[in-house]
């Protein structure tokens, strides 16, 4: 298998394991990270920018959340750029990136802040999911393939 899928398809398992965890997390606290609020916004505000109306709050929960997948599973799939001996902490450096990124970027883009925004018991759990994502998507890149495997490219 060629290394750029690799990457895509360890992109996705880290972006499917963050979703995961996001959509149950709701369920489970009440001051667990909302970044479906944020997506919904960005969503909310795309129709505006394109003067469109956007739908009801099911559609635009469903379109953000396929959004959040997609960017995130490109973001992820970085994961296979450069060195394989490195890809565990290329996946943490990721998550981390990420995690803090959604703690402080989110106003700096119009987004305004995330539910809970202020509560370190959510920005630790911000920072955790992002970063178990990132450390999904290494296992995924490092349990394909390799330089081994002739198909690597």
């Amino acid at each position: 298998m060629n290394r750029m899928l690799c990457s895509m398809m360890a992109g996705a398992a880290g972006a499917s394991a963050l979703t995961f965890i996001h959509q149950a997390a709701r369920s489970m606290t009440p001051h667990a990270p909302r970044m479906d609020v944020l997506g919904m916004r960005a969503v909310r505000g795309a129709y505006r920018g394109l003067g469109t109306p956007a739908g009801g709050d099911r559609d635009v929960e469903r379109q953000a959340l396929a959004g959040d997948i997609l960017a995130n599973t490109a973001y992820y799939s970085l994961v296979g750029a450069g060195e394989r001996a490195n890809v565990w902490s290329r996946g943490l450096a990721l998550g981390l990136a990420a995690g803090l990124g959604a703690i402080f970027l989110p106003r700096r883009v119009g987004l305004g802040d995330p539910p809970n925004a202020g509560r370190l018991d959510t920005q630790l759990m911000t920072v955790a999911w992002y970063v178990a994502g990132g450390l999904v998507a290494a296992a995924a890149f490092a349990a394909r393939g390799g330089p081994a495997d002739p198909t690597w490219t």
